[in-house]
């Protein structure tokens, strides 16, 4: 069994998880939002220094979001920092293999194949936006791997976990992305991004996780989710 945290959109209030929230294992996953305007470096200082001080966790991993321009607009910067912080990965259109196939490699369905990247539909022009349902971000969805099992991205998949309190008629996910998802079939998928979309779904095979640990007032009102993950079954028991 493989112990894995997952959290998103924390906006500069990480602070405000207490560590009896963040109990420890194996993976611990951000979704993204780690900032607020994403002007402010210190934003990403800040994240960094407290993520990086999360030692109960074995792997840390998180992506940016929406909300995270200097990802977008000062990568340079951003590698400066982060290459500060060795326990730390950060995952932009990329992939991580967390081997567990033994030194042999004899085991290779014992490795986990975790892909992230922050793109979301168009919406009032903040970072990593794409023109919705346009070629730029299918073919952002077409770059994820066939053979990802944890997939994390900053928004969710039109039609789970993706709509405000009060609307639930109102799908705010990507209908690319979901289309992608159903043709992929990852065991997890990771995102925030809608804030009141949090919870938890089990459905044609994926678990799909809205991470987003602040409320619509950008209040801590919604725990991280650990849970114990078995891969070979794809079972999920929930760490309470």
């Amino acid at each position: 069994m493989i112990r894995i945290t997952v959290l998103s959109d924390t906006h500069t209030r990480h602070g405000l998880i207490p560590m009896s929230d963040l109990p420890g294992g194996d993976i611990l996953i951000h979704a993204g939002d780690i900032m607020n305007s994403g002007y402010n470096k210190n934003d990403i200082h800040d994240f960094l220094y407290w993520f990086s001080s999360l030692k109960q966790y074995d792997t840390k991993i998180f992506i940016a979001g929406n909300h995270d321009r200097m990802f977008e607009n000062h990568p340079e910067d951003v590698k400066e920092w982060l290459d500060k912080f060795g326990d730390i990965i950060y995952l932009q259109d990329d992939d991580l293999v967390l081997y567990g196939d033994g030194p042999n490699g004899d085991y290779p369905e014992g490795n986990i194949r975790i892909y992230g990247l922050p793109h979301t539909p168009e919406f009032y022009s903040w970072a990593f936006n794409l023109p919705k349902n346009g070629i730029e971000l299918s073919g952002k969805w077409e770059a994820i791997p066939d053979n990802t099992d944890i997939l994390v991205t900053h928004g969710p998949a039109f039609g789970t976990l993706d709509t405000v309190k009060g609307r639930p008629w109102d799908n705010l996910g990507c209908e690319l992305l979901a289309e992608r998802i159903d043709k992929l079939r990852p065991k997890i998928h990771i995102c925030g991004h809608i804030h009141s979309g949090y919870g938890y779904e089990f459905k044609n095979g994926t678990h799909f996780f809205n991470a987003s640990v602040l409320d619509e007032s950008y209040e801590y009102t919604q725990k991280p989710m650990t849970f114990d993950w078995d891969k070979e079954t794809n079972t999920i028991e929930f760490v309470k």
